[in-house]
């Protein structure tokens, strides 16, 4: 069997050279490689079982992106060292991260939380230039993912949960629909996986597929234990709901406000555990990373506390990534604020490998205030429409009443969202309307008003009766299928860099997330990552020396106290000017239906946007290491839109969420996931990391 391969650096495009292709293919004779000058590499199934990855070449191309990509040869290794380090990797990779101890939940991994708050105390007094604080285990967000590893790592050591805004504020805070598990007897493992693989459009990973599939129930039963409230049957039983692209009944929800109620039960449970501090309006800044030879190791990251306006840096055994998504990548999406694609950005910046960026999902039901009899103030984030409502029976009509579904997809409103999406933005052209309905109406008041009270709640403060008329409705962002790559562990491609959640690429959701499968993703892997972020800090953890060589190498970042008054107020108000631009440059050519020409075009403006926002600021007396919560926000965006731009170029098909006018079918040779390497070929400022860049240059 061969596997298809191709390799290349990272944004800006790099061709790999013809020798180390060479090179590589007499390492690996298996492996076939093609010519192709991207800044991709897309790894074919067809040389293992269909529809995966190949775990063991994913491992070999992980430890790439360590390198540095300033030499031509393969970033930055001459071809003996290339080979060197393939052989044996996957397997050293892997045994890094197996648990072959026997671990005393009550015994913490280093410093009990009394001997950690003295040393904290101790380092803050040391350190004029900001604050420093060692926790065993660092947790960047505190949505599901976040909590949910924290809870279980708190059985080892300290716990560090380090938040943008207020703890519940994150998207599994606005999760409407549910968890979906297999605990109906009528139901299969088979059947969630086959469904999960048809709505990705044969993009999946079926090994991670079938992981999450068959550990959903048990992480649900998990949840109920830490006293999550689900909805249950007359009989007692759990009641399980059906939405798009599910075969049966296998969602577990709290009526309509199911992320609220998770979020609620796994707060409350953090809240009383000792070893867990939560430190709320603190920004991630940059992770701190050091070069060890090949590899790159995360240490923890700085933080900038917005009430406080100071910097504080996070040291930590190991670092989980669970930051969540990008919705505010565009202008309109039912995410929060704080979904500004934090994680990704960092990671990039630290040289993670990231993949399928091009997969956006739009939820194809978000209320559409035009339509409302009373007009709301300008919201920051859409209301969404739950999938369960068409899953309950709800019908989509255009503003003429004509059910239209069914001319596109035999499945009707049950059709996964990518095709309810691109049907509705297909409607909303043709007939020039701003929202077409979504009617639950026909259906029984009690019945309405029992699964979904909040959102009849939130339409009638509006003047809207959902049980006698119907919703307006329109497509918003809604979640990113595409992230920090990780293996079956949560582990990236940065040594003690775990992640879990939205900010992810698992291979579960492929081209297309399927229905409620997204806290079910970040429970199980949040529970995977487990086992090796123990045995990772039980083995490493922060060694004294790496901390010194941290607080050496790694220039704290600035706040931005020299600025006068009206130097910072300009800088804000263009920062926010740029932030508009960005969203609305994002939905016209980067949205629901692409084309290369406008994809172009969206990549040249958006080149203009940085250039001309970045030297506005610098004209206003910014420096590159000066932080605020604004620019930090708007250097995330940009990194996180030009990657959704590149990958989207390079993918010539169409498959799932990614529709282009000028390849509109799906094409068997590219079924193929995308990986994105990082490169040190940056330019700007704001794409990189500028905290070293007076240590590099002496």
């Amino acid at each position: 069997m061969r596997t298809t391969c191709y390799l290349s650096h990272g944004s800006p495009m790099l061709p790999l050279e013809d020798s180390s292709a060479r090179e590589f293919a007499k390492q690996f004779p298996s492996l076939h490689l093609a010519e192709r000058p991207m800044a991709i590499i897309p790894i074919s199934a067809r040389g293992d079982a269909p529809g995966q990855w190949g775990h063991k070449l994913k491992a070999i191309i992980a430890n790439l992106a360590h390198r540095d990509t300033s030499d031509p040869v393969v970033n930055g290794v001459n071809k003996n060292s290339l080979m060197n380090t393939f052989s044996g990797f996957s397997q050293q990779h892997y045994q890094r991260h197996a648990v072959d101890q026997t671990f005393d939940s009550a015994t913490p991994v280093q410093a009990s939380h009394k001997d950690m708050q003295e040393e904290t105390a101790e380092t803050e007094a040391h350190n004029g230039s900001g604050a420093s604080k060692r926790f065993d285990f660092l947790v960047i967000g505190s949505g599901v993912a976040g909590l949910r590893y924290a809870l279980a790592v708190a059985k080892f050591g300290t716990v560090a949960i380090v938040t943008k805004s207020e703890p519940q504020e994150s998207n599994t805070m606005y999760a409407q629909g549910g968890v979906s598990a297999v605990l109906d007897p009528a139901d299969s493992v088979e059947s969630h996986i086959r469904d999960t693989i048809v709505a990705g459009a044969f993009l999946c990973d079926e090994e991670t597929v079938e992981v999450v599939c068959r550990e959903g129930p048990e992480r649900v039963r998990e949840l109920i234990a830490w006293g999550a409230l689900f909805d249950q049957s007359e009989d007692g039983q759990l009641h399980l709901a059906r939405e798009g692209g599910h075969s049966h009944h296998r969602i577990v929800h709290a009526a309509d406000m199911t992320g609220r109620e998770i979020e609620r039960a796994l707060l409350t449970a953090v809240q009383t555990d000792p070893n867990i501090s939560m430190f709320e309006h603190h920004v991630a800044v940059d992770l701190l990373t050091l070069q060890d030879g090949p590899t790159v190791v995360c240490y923890g990251v700085d933080t900038l506390d917005t009430k406080k306006q100071k910097v504080v840096r996070f040291i930590g055994g190991v670092t989980m990534l669970a930051s969540g998504g990008a919705g505010h990548v565009y202008p309109t999406t039912t995410n929060p604020l704080v979904a500004t694609g934090d994680g990704v950005a960092l990671a990039q910046r630290a040289h993670a490998v990231v993949s399928n960026m091009e997969f956006v999902q739009f939820h194809p039901t978000a209320l559409a205030d035009e339509g409302l009899p009373i007009k709301p103030e300008k919201r920051e984030n859409a209301f969404l429409i739950t999938e369960a409502m068409r899953g309950a029976g709800g019908i989509l009509y255009n503003q003429s009443m004509e059910r239209f579904m069914p001319l596109y997809d035999s499945r009707g409103e049950l059709a996964p969202r990518d095709m309810v999406a691109r049907s509705i933005d297909d409607q909303l052209k043709k007939r020039k309307e701003k929202f077409v309905y979504l009617d639950i109406s026909h259906k029984p008041r009690d019945e309405i008003l029992a699964h979904f009270p909040n959102i009849a709640a939130e339409c009638l403060k509006y003047g809207l009766d959902i049980t006698k008329e119907p919703i307006p409705v329109v497509p918003a962002a809604h979640y990113m299928c595409g992230g920090v790559q990780t293996g079956l562990l949560g582990e990236t491609s940065i040594q003690g860099l775990f992640a879990a959640g939205e900010v992810t690429c698992t291979g579960l959701h492929g081209a297309n997330r399927l229905a409620s499968n997204s806290l079910l993703e970040a429970l199980v892997f949040a529970e995977r990552a487990v086992e090796p972020s123990v045995a990772y800090a039980f083995k490493k953890g922060s060694e004294q020396a790496d901390i010194e060589k941290v607080e050496k190498e790694c220039l704290r970042p600035v706040v931005a106290m020299d600025l006068n008054k009206d130097e910072l107020k300009e800088v804000l108000r263009f920062t926010a000017v740029q932030r508009k631009r960005l969203q609305q440059i994002m939905w016209d050519y980067v949205g629901i239906v692409r084309s290369t020409e406008r994809l172009k075009v969206a990549q040249r403006e958006l080149t203009e946007l940085e250039a001309e926002w970045e030297e506005h600021l610098l004209r206003n007396g910014w420096k590159p290491r000066m932080v605020s919560p604004e620019v930090c926000e708007m250097q995330n965006l940009i990194s996180v839109s030009n990657l959704v731009v590149s990958s989207a170029l390079v993918r010539q098909e169409s498959r799932g969420l990614h529709y282009t006018t000028d390849f509109p079918m799906l094409v068997e040779s590219a079924r193929l996931p995308t990986i994105l390497f990082p490169s040190s070929s940056m330019t700007t400022w704001s794409s990189k990391l500028v905290r070293r860049t007076e240590v590099e240059t002496r």
